[in-house]
């Protein structure tokens, strides 16, 4: 009876000191507790790329690049202040401001002649037998369809009256420019006859209307060049090869079905 008595105790003695640190562990901040336990985690810092500013001789050269050929040195003439001035002068033409004028008046004119040519070439294709049966008139161009050129041929068919009235017009509206730039020499713009209509009264509408002009203009030359080669090589007429452009959609599939097919 003792023996069993001293057993039971025993017993209960070990299992009440089993359970106090579980109960003294409980009583414990699960925060705490898992701080101890667990090692603390850290944030790796947030790269930031850093920003690369030109400064110095670096800037400089970059500077000095031409935007057009980023190869060559930009001219020293050619300070990007002109609208459509990328810097391309790769021969070196314009040694000074003066110069640069001259050449921007130059290229303004021309650019305008090749925009009213542009669009001339390919009319006079369309319309210019049309013109000649109701007037009564022997067409200009050829059977082949191709306007008059160099490479073409057929300017002796042009009237002399028409080549001295297109000369003595030029003359008339070169000399008009170079008097208003004698005159307003600070503030003349390079092709400026004072004409204003639909002309923006702001600085930013003109310098807009600068750029688009001169880029137009230069895309005009392109095209007249390309007009007067590719007639002389394919030994066709523009507005034949491109049809879909100048004549009407029936008319354009009627030609392209082998003239029957579609009807």
């Amino acid at each position: 009876m003792m023996k069993s008595l001293s057993i039971a105790f025993a017993f209960l003695a070990a299992t009440s000191s089993a359970f106090a640190p579980i109960q003294r562990n409980a009583l414990k901040n699960p925060a705490l507790y898992m701080s101890e336990t667990e090692p603390a985690v850290i944030e790796a810092p947030i790269e930031v790329e850093p920003t690369i500013v030109a400064s110095g001789s670096s800037a400089a050269a970059v500077a000095t690049m031409s935007q057009s050929l980023p190869f060559l040195p930009r001219p020293a003439a050619l300070t990007g202040e002109l609208p459509g001035d990328v810097g391309f002068d790769p021969l070196g033409f314009a040694k000074s401001e003066a110069d640069l004028m001259n050449y921007r008046e130059a290229e303004v004119k021309h650019a305008r002649l090749a925009m009213l040519a542009a669009a001339g070439w390919p009319l006079s294709e369309v319309f210019d037998k049309k013109i000649a049966a109701v007037m009564g008139m022997e067409p200009i161009l050829g059977s082949d369809d191709r306007v008059p050129s160099l490479l073409n041929g057929g300017l002796g068919k042009i009237s002399p009256a028409y080549w001295v009235g297109c000369i003595g017009v030029a003359a008339m509206i070169d000399i008009f420019g170079q008097l208003r730039m004698k005159s307003d020499n600070k503030e003349y713009i390079p092709g400026d006859f004072g004409l204003r209509l639909g002309y923006p009264s702001n600085e930013e509408g003109q310098k807009r209307m600068q750029l688009a002009e001169i880029k137009n203009g230069r895309l005009a030359m392109i095209a007249i060049f390309a007009f007067a080669v590719q007639e002389f090589v394919t030994k066709q007429g523009v507005v034949d090869e491109t049809p879909l452009f100048f004549f009407p959609i029936v008319e354009t599939l009627h030609k392209y079905a082998n003239s029957g097919y579609i009807q």
